[in-house]
């Protein structure tokens, strides 16, 4: 099973004929669920990739990537993280929840709390959440916006298109000084989100899970689903690329995302650093100075 060639299935580059019905949330590429112990061997064998390549990240020093996880609630954002980042050194990787914006962060624009947290170059920086709540759950409940303290001559009819072109510029903003972006939207159905749910509330390990909000936003699934549509319709890039990740299957969610991660470190041509003339002659009496002892 090569999960490298279908990833250009889940890719979104140029978002302007995408849509989301055309994404099945259950899609496993034609794997089938007796595939699952050769997935496990998969995602470790990508795992391991993914934390060699990390350390020459690390000692090359000069690019960054950031990972940014969107989708709605029960998706499986923390398992995908958890697994996928399993064996990676974490003095190199920073992972940030962003939820309701603080008293502190409304009183600056809505990219100041997530800029602070970009990851600088050697590591790897994940978005659980991100900036793109702004046109996500603000857009489903623009009533939000007031609490923005937003001049109200610039809330506009205009401001949706206006944020995803702050955005697009954020991001290649911050592609051009050697940050990569990698999105993901784990696509999740209605049907299997009830599941999950249930599942929440049966098992009481997992009651702590469960919140009547979620039930809440459940009801708004529908204006949900077309935000998500038009965010990646318009956000979508080669430099800052969506992966539309089924999600109703965790194993294979979890294989598309370690795949991608991988990738976008392979792009970038990683190496560890040369050593000088000088160095290796520092080395070599190191050395010697060793072997005296």
């Amino acid at each position: 099973m090569k999960i490298d060639k279908l990833l250009s299935r889940y890719r979104v580059e140029h978002g302007k004929h995408f849509h989301l019905k055309d994404h099945d949330p259950a899609d496993t590429h034609g794997l089938g669920s007796e595939l699952k112990p050769q997935a496990k061997e998969l995602l470790a064998d990508g795992v391991k990739k993914l934390a060699d390549l990390q350390d020459i990240l690390a000692a090359q020093d000069r690019w960054g990537l950031l990972l940014i996880f969107q989708a709605m609630d029960a998706a499986g954002k923390d398992g995908t993280i958890k697994h996928v980042m399993s064996g990676v050194n974490p003095q190199g990787v920073d992972v940030w929840s962003f939820k309701t914006p603080t008293a502190e962060e409304l009183h600056h624009g809505y990219l100041w709390r997530t800029s602070k947290c970009m990851p600088g170059r050697g590591q790897i920086g994940i978005f659980n959440r991100s900036y793109y709540e702004e046109v996500l759950v603000v857009r489903v409940h623009p009533e939000i916006l007031e609490n923005e303290n937003l001049p109200k001559t610039l809330v506009t009819k205009d401001i949706w298109r206006e944020r995803f072109e702050d955005i697009n510029n954020f991001e290649r903003y911050v592609t051009r000084n050697g940050i990569a972006v990698v999105k993901f939207f784990l696509h999740l159905s209605k049907k299997e989100q009830k599941k999950r749910f249930l599942e929440r509330l049966d098992t009481p390990d997992k009651n702590w899970k469960f919140s009547a909000a979620d039930i809440k936003e459940r009801e708004f699934w529908n204006d949900y689903q077309q935000a998500y549509e038009e965010m990646i319709q318009h956000t979508a890039s080669a430099h800052a690329p969506w992966y539309v990740v089924p999600a109703d299957n965790k194993w294979f969610t979890r294989l598309v995302v370690a795949q991608a991660v991988v990738d976008a470190l392979k792009d970038m041509d990683l190496k560890y650093p040369t050593v000088s003339r000088e160095e290796k002659a520092a080395l070599a009496k190191a050395r010697q100075q060793l072997e005296k002892e």
